[in-house]
């Protein structure tokens, strides 16, 4: 007994040899010291790989496919998806980062960091000979009173005061963005996010796939901009229809206007021509019928006062040459095969409600927009509808010289309307430029004597770890990393509450205060930071052995190679 109590090993033993006798093929990693060292060694790998990206001052990395595509971007979240990674502890870090982006849209790289810290901190304990169970319970609790003290720590937002809630909303959006593309162009996309975000707000709910993003390669990415209606990447197929039109009644419709042939095979016999034409027109006149009840109902609209107002029908089918030339006659625009996702924005857009049958046509049914008009931008052609009214829906027309530029600005717009979304949701900000993580620093230290025995080194573990955010944007600012943080946590001491919280200025190192500086995170952003982070961290630090599970591929029940080859 003596003998096993003071070789610790032997239990590894025993565990090596009870695995071997379930499965003698098992591969395993064991031992709690080397697991944690693989783990803690993956987290510090993928940590290190997008410390440089975060931050309005940090570095844009090439992606190279196997292929030879090239994409840049800074963005952590295309990042962890375009990168292959083949350790299981980094690609499960990756994948619990990438949640917190398709929850809130953001902090996937602020989340990478504060795991691999957490596990970095929690090294220097374990190498002392501290349990990572005791670290553990000191980082739940230290987690715990961190998002008590961020319900505290925010700047709501009054909506009622439409100028200084759309300030906020500003700042905001300009925040995210900075992170994602040069400082110019954020500022520009800053106001395109804003407006149509709130554009598609309502009373309800803020339905961000109402917002269409149309992707056009060509002029500079500065030209990308809001059009209040929206965009069809098709023109009108008559040849003679006009380029534009004024004041428009819109017709939606998902009816087929174009001769179908039957699914039998028949065929007809005439002994003159006057039968053949009769025949012929018998066979139209299913198709003339319809497209004569939208001809009459442009009739009963387009009258008095509004007779020089144009008439456009965009159609989920087909319209055939015949019937758009009884349409063009008429003075009517017809745009054929409009994209199904466009329906409903459509009829958001401009009024209206889109139609299956033209057999009980009204004036209800139609929208009204302030000009439609084409334009052919290389070889292709594009409608603009564009309302003066309160549109629901909107499109941002983006605009590039190279697929390199339209991919990064797409990337960037997604994610200011979700940070946009995401104020609007929450009604609070917190302050950004690292005030908010210096500030839950300075609160776990108070918070870490209330805490009796050895879970305290957890909280003191947490509260090292959330500083890796200001230490990272003053290492990409090329700042001196101790001297500013000191600088900043002497500031944030002496000013209580998140109107006059601290953040760092990374053009001079000093510290700022952020809400004077307009710089705000998202609250929800910053509650998924400290769940998910700490969650993967802790998990990670109780993981005592590594081993392949699940049935080996290519081998059959029995364990044997199908394909006969020798070891």
């Amino acid at each position: 007994l003596l003998h096993l109590i003071s070789h610790p090993e032997h239990d590894f033993q025993i565990m090596s040899s009870s695995l071997a006798t379930l499965n003698p093929n098992a591969d395993r990693i064991g031992g709690t010291n080397v697991a944690l060292q693989i783990n803690i060694g993956a987290a510090k790998s993928l940590q290190s790989v997008l410390t440089s990206n975060i931050g309005p001052m940090g570095t844009i990395k090439m992606l190279v496919s196997g292929g030879g595509e090239i994409k840049l971007t800074k963005d952590g979240n295309v990042l962890l998806h375009q990168m292959q990674i083949q350790h299981p502890t980094a690609s499960l870090i990756a994948r619990t980062a990438t949640a917190q982006d398709d929850i809130t849209g953001d902090g996937t790289t602020s989340n990478v960091l504060f795991t691999g810290e957490l596990l970095k901190q929690a090294e220097r304990y374990v190498m002392d000979g501290l349990h990572p169970r005791l670290i553990v319970e000191g980082m739940e609790l230290a987690k715990d009173e961190t998002a008590k003290f961020l319900s505290e720590f925010n700047i709501p937002i009054d909506t009622s005061n439409q100028k200084e809630a759309r300030k906020i909303l500003t700042a905001t959006a300009q925040t995210s963005l900075r992170t994602k593309v040069r400082r110019q162009l954020a500022d520009h996309l800053t106001d395109v996010v804003v407006e149509a975000v709130l554009a598609v707000t309502s009373q309800s709910d803020i339905d961000l796939h109402m917002v269409e993003i149309m992707e056009i390669k060509t002029k500079s990415d500065l030209d990308t901009k809001l059009v209040k209606g929206l965009v069809l990447d098709h023109g009108a197929r008559h040849p003679g229809a006009p380029r534009s039109t004024e004041n428009a009644f819109i017709l939606t419709c998902n009816v087929s206007l174009e001769y179908e042939k039957t699914e039998v095979n028949s065929g007809f016999f005439y002994n003159s021509a006057e039968e053949r034409q009769k025949m012929v027109a018998a066979e139209r006149s299913f198709t003339d019928e319809r497209v004569k009840k939208i001809v009459a109902l442009k009739k009963a609209v387009c009258v008095g006062d509004k007779s020089h107002y144009g008439f456009v029908v965009i159609n989920q089918k087909g319209i055939d040459p015949v019937s758009l030339d009884i349409l063009h006659k008429a003075g009517i625009i017809g745009i054929r095969r409009a994209k199904r996702r466009n329906m409903e924005r459509l009829s958001l857009a401009v009024g209206g409600y889109a139609v299956n049958s033209v057999d009980d046509l009204e004036p209800s049914c139609l929208g009204f927009a302030q000009s439609v008009y084409e334009q052919s931008m290389g070889d292709d052609k594009y409608t603009f509808i564009e309302t003066a009214g309160m549109a629901k829906s909107c499109t941002i027309v983006v605009r590039g010289p190279n697929n390199h530029t339209v991919a990064q600005i797409k990337d960037a717009i997604r994610d200011g309307l979700r940070a946009v979304r995401n104020c609007l949701v929450d009604g609070a900000v917190v302050p950004g430029a690292g005030a908010f993580e210096v500030a839950a620093y300075l609160n776990l230290l108070k918070f870490k004597d209330t805490v009796k025995g050895r879970a305290k080194l957890g909280v003191q573990a947490f509260a090292d770890g959330l500083l890796v955010i200001p230490k990272s944007l003053a290492a990409n600012a090329g700042l001196d990393v101790q001297q500013a943080l000191l600088d900043l946590i002497d500031e944030a001491k002496s000013n209580d509450g998140p109107s006059g919280a601290v953040g760092l200025d990374l053009t001079s190192g000093k510290p700022v205060c952020s809400a004077d500086a307009s710089i705000y995170d998202n609250l929800a952003v910053k509650k998924q930071f400290l769940h998910l982070g700490s969650i993967i961290a802790t998990k990670l630090l109780l993981v005592d052995e590594v081993m392949r599970a699940g049935r080996p591929q290519g081998k059959d029940r029995h364990g044997e190679d199908p394909v006969g080859h020798e070891d």
